[in-house]
């Protein structure tokens, strides 16, 4: 594990404090409204998409994976957040992108498009699939020319929700959280 890298740390251990809300509805109800910060965790990579890569991340360097192979769409934070997460920890990035058109003039859609951007300058390799092709993302022949054309990826799927991923969303209330009566999303 990359355990020298600061953010590899900070996905150790995390305490993320809940905001009062103040507002005179609120106030004069006799109810007291807090928002858990989890935008706060970290500037590229937080809230669920914090959580749910942690563990990926963890299994990915356990089995010795090089390169994080996901899914998404053009605007996809999940993208994004995978492209960051590639870079801090030294793994490369492949992005499936849903909508072939987007990579005829890679460079207009980079000029136009900040997420595929940002995933760009984090070094992320894309591959833009038709949207028929990527209806097929989880289907064995359609892993299996991606393997073929990539090699060993680790796999994240779309949006990151896989076993790892419920496991990191398991931290998001703490021993600090129970005092509430109600807890939304």
């Amino acid at each position: 594990m990359c355990c020298t890298n600061g953010l590899h740390l900070a996905m150790v251990k995390i305490q993320i404090k809940n905001q009062k809300v103040c507002l005179p509805e609120i106030e004069n109800s006799g109810v007291e409204l807090y928002i858990k910060r989890e935008d706060q965790i970290h500037p590229y990579i937080s809230g669920n998409k914090y959580r749910k890569l942690k563990y990926n991340i963890f299994e990915a360097e356990k089995l010795n994976y090089k390169s994080l192979l996901t899914f998404g769409g053009a605007y996809s934070n999940h993208i994004s957040a995978v492209a960051y997460v590639g870079k801090e920890f030294g793994f490369q990035t492949i992005g499936i992108i849903r909508g072939e058109e987007l990579g005829y003039d890679l460079s207009k859609t980079l000029a136009t498009n900040p997420t595929l951007a940002q995933a760009a300058k984090d070094g992320m390799q894309f591959k833009f699939v038709s949207r028929s092709d990527y209806k097929n993302k989880t289907s064995s022949d359609f892993k299996a020319k991606l393997v073929e054309k990539f090699g060993r990826c680790y796999v994240i799927p779309e949006g990151g929700t896989n076993k790892f991923a419920v496991k990191g969303c398991t931290e998001i209330l703490t021993k600090f959280d129970h005092k509430f009566d109600v807890v939304c999303t």
